[in-house]
């Protein structure tokens, strides 16, 4: 299984890496009752604050040799050499340690029926699995919640939670977002690229986000400082289980490298429920560790194992970590002439350029009105206000404010804008992007012609199968508006969604092929990119995947609509003005009810405030398809919390608009 000639597993993987439910009225939210009026739009926002950004804290080097230390010697006791990674919290590899007899490689989860596409039984370097871990459980926190790649696990599956006993349940609330933060994505930064100062994030992952347990976040003094992944026993999945309690060596591994920067015990995902089901961290405890912690990295390094450089990723070297929310992490405070709100952090390029600043759309070309900078500047500033006064879903205490970034972008899915709040989790920000993108590309004249041109005969394909199923030739002409709620049910391997015995979605993989390495049309569009990336990081290629994913054509020059990859998971609605599609947001950091009211709110109070853009007609939301698979089943638009907002007690906000 571990041989090198399994890292490409197959001459279809090395060929495609060449190539490559009833809505609610109105699209509103969640609940019935008689709608409330429509809500006067707020007015620019005041240059006050509400959030208190994280405290300045980031690991030494000596912390990061204590973190590695105590992971080794853990592994040590549990008689697995491993691979054991350390992150700072925007990405950056501070240091990869390699024990002696650690296995080289690990191998994704096979297909169910054993046809594996996709990322399915790929043999890829091992420490590539490490750093995604790390990085997952760096991303996936924040001051207000602490997850875990077993966390991230309960909620990428076809059902939720995973469990024999929950069959029939829907997939879970962040299904998809595994093939976020990829390697091709135009947003994340590089290690060592050309021009870029080597510690400026958000960095990509070597495989998207993991799911298989053995990666936890970093604390220090309680601020989230970083994450910690192994990889050890040579298998890279996830737990379809989570009633039983895994003795899982990895996982023990990594939380014995926390000991001293673990979570605190109050933001801890177990402390944290969606939809009634509570979260889970670690099945691990420090009860269970079998290491005392006592011995120093300089005793353990060239005796137990060394430091090892990763192709795109770290030199054979500890690093320190930078602090969140300095210039040299690259995501830092908003200036004034940047963003009104003072509670407003962007990306930044190190030297204090901000990465995305708010301009006007470039779709001048194919688009005859596109959005002005004043009008991307009213959406974001919009939406920011209705995160401010949103109830978080996954933080805690109790009532925190939501806090998530936001995207806006053009018909050509170039960035307009990106802002965020000062404590978001960091997978926010491709994701927001990822979502915004997807909106407006399937609401777009254009998809099913540029995905009907590719040269994969597996990514062409779901346009044929799309109109199959929605007994609609003209879909993806730019007939419907496509929210990411909307994609998210026909991406599903069961519709309606966890409905067992029910067809796939015709962007989904059936239920016999499904597992979280081949989603369907989202895995399909970036498997090239990712097989071209993983020979690179194994030595085997010169050649690393260039920052944009997919082989869509380009809409300008370097420029496609998809650059960072599809997102499939509630979030982002597409901007009209009248009739004519002119952008979308994207947004994403907290529950997916929270993501869509904060993105559909702000494209309707943006609208409202400026004048003549806004959410999609009513006549086209994808809320008004009916699909015909026994009973009509109508396809969804957004579901905004019932009773949201912090300062009122307002209910179904979204309902009406």
């Amino acid at each position: 299984m571990h041989s090198k000639t399994h890292l490409f597993r197959s001459a279809a993987f090395a060929a495609m890496g060449a190539l490559v439910l009833t809505s609610c009225g109105g699209g509103g939210g969640g609940g019935g009752g008689t709608p409330t009026p429509t809500p006067t739009p707020t007015p620019t926002p005041t240059p006050t604050t509400v959030y208190t950004p994280p405290a300045a804290e980031a690991l030494t080097t000596v912390d990061v040799e204590r973190v590695l230390a105590q992971a080794i010697s853990e592994a040590q006791a549990r008689s697995l050499p491993s691979v054991i990674a350390v992150t700072d919290r925007v990405g950056n590899v501070l240091g990869v340690f390699r024990m002696t007899g650690a296995r080289a490689t690990a191998t994704t989860a096979p297909a169910p029926n054993g046809v594996n596409i996709d990322a399915q039984n790929v043999t890829f370097p091992a420490e590539g699995g490490a750093i995604a871990k790390a990085v997952t459980g760096a991303y996936l926190s924040s001051g207000g919640n602490a997850f875990s790649t077993r966390t991230a696990s309960q909620i990428v599956q076809e059902h939720f939670p995973p469990a024999p006993t929950t069959v029939g349940l829907e997939s879970g609330p962040l299904f998809g977002v595994q093939f976020s933060q990829l390697p091709c994505s135009d947003l994340s930064a590089r290690f060592g690229a050309p021009g870029a100062a080597a510690l400026i994030g958000p960095k990509r992952s070597p495989l998207g986000l993991a799911a298989d347990p053995g990666g936890l976040p970093l604390y220090k003094n309680g601020v989230l400082v970083g994450g910690i992944g192994v990889m050890g026993d040579g298998v890279y999945g996830s737990d379809a289980n989570i009633l039983d309690i895994d003795n899982d060596p990895e996982e023990f591994i990594a939380l014995a490298g926390t000991r001293g920067f673990e979570a605190p015990s109050t933001i801890t995902a177990d402390k944290i429920t969606v939809d009634g089901t509570s979260l889970r961290f670690s099945d691990a405890t420090f009860a269970g560790v079998m290491s005392s912690g006592g011995a120093s990295f300089a005793s353990l390094n060239g005796t137990a194992g060394s430091l090892v450089a990763v192709i795109g990723y770290a030199n054979a070297a500890v690093t320190a970590g930078v602090a969140y929310g300095s210039e040299a992490s690259g995501i830092r405070a908003s200036t004034a002439a940047e963003f009104s709100n003072r509670d407003a952090f962007v990306l930044t390029n190190g030297s204090g350029t901000n990465r995305y600043p708010l301009r006007a759309g470039t779709d001048g070309a194919t688009n005859s009105a596109p959005l002005t900078q004043a009008e991307a500047r009213a959406v974001l500033e919009e939406a920011f206000t209705v995160m401010s006064r949103a109830r978080a879903q996954i933080r805690r205490p109790l009532d925190s404010r939501a806090q998530v970034t936001i995207s806006i972008v053009d018909t050509h899915g170039a960035v307009l804008g990106i802002v965020r709040s000062p404590d978001a989790p960091i997978f926010g920000t491709d994701v927001s992007l990822q979502k915004a993108r997807t909106a407006a590309f399937f609401s777009g004249a254009q998809a099913g012609t540029e995905l009907g041109a590719n040269a994969s005969a597996d990514v062409r394909q779901f346009v044929t199968a799309t109109r199959t199923f929605l007994n609609n030739p003209a879909a993806l002409t730019g007939t419907i508006a496509f929210s990411d709620r909307a994609n998210g049910n026909l991406s599903r391997p069961y519709f309606p969604d966890g409905e067992v015995g029910r067809p796939n979605g015709p962007l989904s993989r059936p239920i016999a092929q499904f597992n979280p390495f081949s989603t369907g049309l989202q895995s399909a569009l970036i498997i090239g990119n990712l097989g071209a990336h993983l020979g690179f990081v194994s030595g085997a290629s010169p050649t690393d995947t260039p920052a944009r994913c997919t082989t869509l054509p380009d809409v300008a020059a370097g420029q496609n609509r998809l650059q960072n990859g599809i997102q499939i998971f509630p979030g982002s609605v597409p901007i009209y003005r009248g009739n004519q599609l002119v952008g979308a947001i994207g947004v994403s950091g907290d529950g997916i009810d929270q993501d869509d009211m904060i993105s559909f709110l702000g494209a309707h109070n943006g609208g409202a405030r400026v004048g003549g853009i806004g959410n999609a007609p009513k006549a086209i939301r994808s809320d008004n398809v009916v699909v015909n698979v026994g009973a009509g089943v109508r396809l969804r638009y957004i579901s905004c919390p019932f009773a949201p907002f912090l300062d009122t007690a307002n209910q179904n906000v979204c309902d009406g608009l």
